[in-house]
């Protein structure tokens, strides 16, 4: 299971780095896996992550403080509703339209009232 962790880690940590550069693939909700995913496997890993500038840009607040700044909450939902309203439009089925709502709900409760907002 630990080499599952690592591959898993590696991927995500590779996508999140594409969505550094990339409009529409966001980037922290890849680089929290890659954190979860080394923290699970290797703790050697871990501690490289987390020395890394990707994760002092994109994860130290959130880590240590479980929250974000407006400018990052903000980008981040703003990205995924795009996302989601394209899956909402191009699903035909009302059941699929009804789960996408459900979870863009979910998300901006998530966001609104779990993780704290920093000041910029």
């Amino acid at each position: 299971m630990r080499y599952i962790y690592i591959f898993l880690g590696f991927l995500c940590l590779g996508l999140g780095i594409l969505g550094a550069f990339l409009p529409v693939l966001p980037t922290t909700p890849f680089l929290l896996c890659t954190l979860f995913f080394f923290g699970k496997s290797s703790s050697r890993l871990e501690n490289w992550f987390k020395q890394t500038t990707i994760y002092h840009k994109y994860l130290k607040t959130f880590n240590e403080q479980r929250a974000l700044t407006k400018k990052a909450k903000f980008s981040i939902l703003f990205i995924s509703t795009l996302m989601m309203a394209f899956s909402f439009y191009a699903i035909p089925n009302i059941f699929g339209k009804i789960t996408i709502l459900l979870l863009l709900l979910v998300q901006y409760w998530f966001f609104f009232f779990w993780i704290k907002t920093l000041p910029e």
